[in-house]
């Protein structure tokens, strides 16, 4: 794997720190040392890791923007041996609802959850009954694992509003189809501060802790209750060392015909941006890009991992994002240093502009697609569903993926998934519709956070629809919703249909969770 001289340098010369720092009390690294030598033939079916950044922008890596400023060595790594898609898309521009959109293959604005998202505190959200990739994995045989961020509630045990955290987890990711988890539940600036093990919190809150904005402006987190094994500077490294530890327990000799499916959502570049050495000040530029260097780092360790263990060439392993850079990574100072986390595409996390929902997507497969290689086919995470419904050979079924197109296709040089929309929502709710260069904005400004937020654009009199050419116009600044009346009532009448359909791939109609309204208020 190729690396800077500086990143190799500042490696060096913190690796000690960090692995004393970060690894402590943990399992050894030689867990899968004599795997190669003494494994049985390998199934036919590939391990999968799904790896999902948080708030990490198409434009803070190096394989989606080359005009980059923060380097990523281990994913441009990464990119070199696998498949890059370069219109590739979350279902939502905040978090809980593109994690429901990636396990459902589901459009989240189908759920109860209409806009925004839930906290540390909140009940779960995916039913049992639902289809997730965890259920489609199990259902071909895999073991099958979640760790990191949650973020799509679950129930803990309240007596009269006060968790009890003596109690078991109900209804966490064990219900929809994951075999064990070790997660958090929220974001990570969300109290409760506790890891649960499959249910079980690992260590019972002793104090309440927190750091307000003003007191740190990158590291910053909600107080709350906090358990004694919990340290917030140190949840990215905790979490990449849980995750290499179930790779080497899955690929053991008595597992070797069990192949594994791991979700991996981390916490990171999320707030609170709490880089370590030896990557604190490592970037030159400020604590957000220092932070993204430090995921990229991690991700060469479990690539690493997969390698040392002799699953290398039968993992099939995908990285991407959950929405766009927020604002909480300082677009003012990181420009200063010519750095754009969207790429020069507008807007960013929570806005219906691209720059809210257009994501790194990379996959690497050896000997099952086209490596290094770059692809403009439109691809949305609710696709990620179908795709392994496809390579692990089951039916496809009337629930679970509905949103979603089989990207296999396109592993080997296909033009398209056979995906010819793409609906996005914002954190305030609104839609857009998108089907080839033109997209349709229900919405008078951002629909999130960036200027004109919904409130100022209806005061400034902005038209309640927003029609862009994205192929002559990639930063949405021409609304062509005057000149183009026809194309507009198109894509709304094309809105409508996959609306109600209930979803927007070839299939039975079923029923929304709720009332789906999209039209803006006059």
């Amino acid at each position: 794997m190729k690396k800077n001289n500086s990143i190799i340098s500042l490696i060096t010369l913190g690796v000690c720190f960090l692995i004393a720092l970060s690894f402590q009390g943990l399992k050894s690294q030689s867990a899968c040392a004599d795997v190669n030598d003494n494994r049985q033939s390998p199934t036919t079916l590939p391990n999968v890791i799904v790896v999902m950044a948080d708030d990490l922008g198409l434009g803070d890596v190096s394989p989606t923007n080359p005009d980059c400023k923060i380097k990523t060595p281990n994913l441009q790594s990464m990119a070199d041996t696998g498949l890059t898609f370069l219109d590739a898309h979350t279902p939502s521009s905040v978090c809980t609802p593109t994690r429901y959109g990636l396990l459902t293959g589901r459009y989240n604005w189908r759920s109860r959850l209409a806009k925004g998202v839930l906290n540390g505190r909140s009940e779960h959200l995916i039913p049992a009954q639902r289809s997730t990739l965890g259920h489609l994995m199990k259902s071909a045989g895999y073991h099958t694992g979640m760790i990191g961020k949650w973020h799509l509630g679950w129930d803990w045990h309240k007596d009269n509003g006060k968790i009890d955290f003596t109690k078991p987890v109900k209804n966490g990711p064990d219900i929809n189809g994951f075999d064990q988890y070790y997660a958090h539940c929220g974001s990570l600036d969300m109290p409760p501060y506790v890891w649960v093990d499959t249910g079980k919190v690992t260590a019972v809150p002793d104090r309440e802790e927190g750091v307000t904005s003003a007191q740190d402006p990158y590291g910053w987190y909600r107080k709350g209750p906090i358990g004694s094994d919990f340290h917030i500077d140190q949840v990215l490294p905790h979490l990449f060392e849980q995750s290499m530890e179930f790779v080497k327990a899955r690929s053991n000799v008595k597992n070797s015909k069990t192949p594994f499916f791991l979700y991996l959502a981390l916490p990171a570049p999320h707030t609170p941006i709490v880089p370590v050495p030896p990557f604190k000040d490592a970037s030159g530029m400020n604590p957000y890009a220092d932070f993204v260097m430090q995921v990229d780092f991690h991700m060469g360790q479990l690539m690493d991992t997969l390698k040392e263990c002799g699953i290398e060439d039968e993992t099939l392993l995908i990285f991407t994002s959950d929405n766009g850079c927020s604002p909480q990574g300082n677009f003012k100072v990181l420009k200063e240093h010519g750095h754009d986390p969207s790429a020069g595409f507008r807007g960013h996390k929570a806005d219906i502009y691209e720059g809210g929902h257009r994501v790194p997507l990379i996959i690497r497969w050896p000997g099952h697609l086209n490596e290094g290689t770059t692809s403009q086919a439109m691809a949305c995470l609710t696709d990620i569903f179908p795709t392994l419904e496809s390579i692990t050979g089951q039916t496809k079924t009337d629930t679970g993926g509905e949103d979603g197109f089989d990207l296999s296709p396109v592993f080997k040089g296909a033009e398209s998934s056979g995906r010819e929309t793409l609906i996005s929502h914002s954190i305030g709710g609104s839609f857009a519709i998108r089907k080839g260069p033109w997209k349709l904005c229900i919405s008078r400004g951002s629909g999130g956070w960036s200027a004109p937020r919904e409130p100022d654009a209806r005061k400034q009199g902005l038209p309640s629809m927003q029609l862009f050419n994205l192929n002559s116009d990639r930063a949405e600044t021409e609304n062509l919703i005057e000149k183009n009346p026809g194309k507009a009532q198109e894509l709304l009448e094309i809105l409508e249909k996959e609306v109600a359909a209930g979803r927007c791939s070839p299939g039975k109609s079923i029923p929304n969770d709720r009332e789906v309204v999209f039209l803006p208020k006059h």
